[in-house]
């Protein structure tokens, strides 16, 4: 087994008397790409939260492997557009960085050149790939990405989770992604966390969607997300067999 970077034991995270984790058993192994997927409310920003220290439990424990690093994309920032910011003193906040490692970052997150554009004259995709880029700088074992590929549209969206890809295959990191499209969940994950206030179900995103905790949280309008995955798969299958052959 892989060695666990982060692993939850029981969580129970309750805000007042609302009780909005219970009991979850979660661990991501190093270069691992897990999606947490849910409805609203079921807690995983919450999940998310706890593991970046933002939270603390009521109950159960988090641990993290030694001198583990963490690079966080949210899901949108808020900057004021009248402010001057060039993308390059952006990645600089709220420390320094080499102009050698903003570039690096910037070209590994899929923006290369754009160090001196200012941030407020991105489009949304070249911006969440820059957020991306300042969580790079971090060098993390683990990314973690809060529905951050939401305002994107479709397109966009898919080539922000290739870029993902493409990112753990260079670098070797674990991903964990909250995300709510469930097409690109299918392709990009190892393996799939349903939460609902706990965990329903998990594993690979195939078995996942064929399970009835999952069509009874999201319908079964997801069929044309395991149709498409599933034409992939078989598809890439397919091909690596007749190149076998």
């Amino acid at each position: 087994m892989n060695e666990s970077l982060v692993q939850t034991t029981g969580l129970t995270v309750r805000y007042g008397e609302t009780l909005v984790l219970e009991g979850v058993d979660f661990r991501i192994a190093r270069g691992e790409i897990v999606t947490i997927v849910g409805p609203n409310g079921s807690g995983k920003s919450t999940l998310l939260r706890a593991l970046l220290g933002g939270v603390g439990p009521s109950a159960g424990r988090i641990e993290k492997m030694p001198g583990l690093r963490i690079g966080y994309v949210p899901q949108r920032l808020v900057l004021d557009p009248t402010l001057p910011m060039s993308v390059t003193r952006f990645l600089g906040l709220p420390r320094r960085v080499t102009a050698r490692a903003a570039e690096e970052a910037l070209d590994r997150a899929g923006v290369p050149g754009t160090g001196t554009r200012q941030m407020s004259a991105l489009s949304g995709g070249q911006f969440q790939r820059v957020l991306l880029a300042r969580a790079l700088l971090e060098k993390p074992d683990l990314l973690i990405l809060d529905e951050a590929a939401a305002g994107l549209d479709q397109p966009g969206a898919g080539a922000f989770y290739r870029r993902i890809a493409a990112v753990r295959a260079e670098t070797g990191c674990a991903v964990l992604m909250v995300s709510h499209d469930l097409h690109v969940v299918m392709s990009a994950s190892d393996r799939v966390i349903c939460l609902n206030g706990h965990i329903c179900c998990e594993g690979a995103p195939e078995v996942v969607a064929e399970a009835p905790v999952y069509r009874a949280l999201f319908g079964e309008g997801t069929q044309g997300a395991l149709a498409l995955y599933r034409h992939h798969h078989d598809h890439h299958h397919h091909r690596g067999q007749d190149a076998a052959e």
